[in-house]
């Protein structure tokens, strides 16, 4: 069975990222065949499916953090599938990985700085009014700038991961599973932030386990299953979708 066919950005909103028959194979494992995915300008797309559907391997493609059998990755139209990674970073692409990864020895502001890196161009005047937008999204961290990282809860270091890819302000915000492991109120917390990125202006992909939330909150979703697409449409769309309610939402 073919692939469902890939709907347009909501609204005919400029497409941001696009992603064209992407197959990656991991020696003899087909982790993603023919993969087309379109994301708009200010949308939240999320990409749903089970423990070794494809999600973190599509991210890692678009970083290009992992080779390519096949298939095209472009950014704001330019053709990104052989860029390295850290060019990638500096074109405006956030990758925010699974597991925080924060720098556990610093301190917030450090971790915050340490993050604007990624963006060379920016002035220090710039980096001024982008710590303190950080900071107004994430008011728990201003309260904790001196604290050192490692001795944060585990819900403020992934405040933190996602708030130093922000620092470098990009165009595309890229969360692999940014509500692993956290309590349900602290899970809540993590989406009301996702949106309120996104109110600032910023494009966001989104891979979750907890699909019911994820669906709540993105424009357009993908279910992925064994590296294929087998479903698309919106967040309601889908969540109302029987099999996708049956497979991922429990019910």
């Amino acid at each position: 069975m073919g692939s469902p066919p890939v709907p347009e950005p909501r609204g005919g909103c400029e497409v941001l990222l696009e992603i064209e028959d992407l197959s990656v194979d991991y020696g003899y494992v087909h982790a993603l065949n023919d993969v087309s995915i379109q994301v708009g300008q200010g949308e939240i797309i999320t990409l749903i499916g089970g423990n070794g559907a494809g999600k973190t391997t599509t991210l890692m493609a678009v970083s290009n953090l992992v080779g390519k059998r096949s298939g095209r990755v472009r950014f704001k139209g330019e053709d990104i599938s052989s860029t390295p990674s850290h060019k990638i970073v500096r074109m405006g692409v956030c990758h925010v990985p699974e597991g925080r990864h924060i720098f556990p020895a610093l301190t917030v502001q450090e971790n915050l700085v340490a993050g604007s890196v990624g963006n060379p161009a920016l002035k220090a005047s710039e980096l001024a009014g982008l710590y303190e937008e950080v900071y107004s999204l994430f008011p728990r961290l201003k309260e904790r700038r001196s604290q050192i990282g490692g001795s944060l809860s585990g819900g403020e270091q992934q405040m933190l991961a996602i708030a130093r890819g922000i620092v470098m302000n990009p165009e595309l915000v890229m969360l692999d599973e940014p509500s692993l492991g956290l309590a349900p109120i602290v899970v809540e917390e993590i989406f009301e932030l996702i949106l309120g990125i996104k109110r600032r202006g910023k494009t966001i992909l989104l891979i979750e386990q907890n699909a019911a939330m994820a669906l709540q909150v993105a424009d357009r979703g993908y279910v992925l299953a064994n590296g294929r697409i087998t479903a698309t449409g919106s967040g309601k769309e889908l969540l109302s979708n029987p099999e996708v309610r049956s497979a991922y939402l429990g019910a």
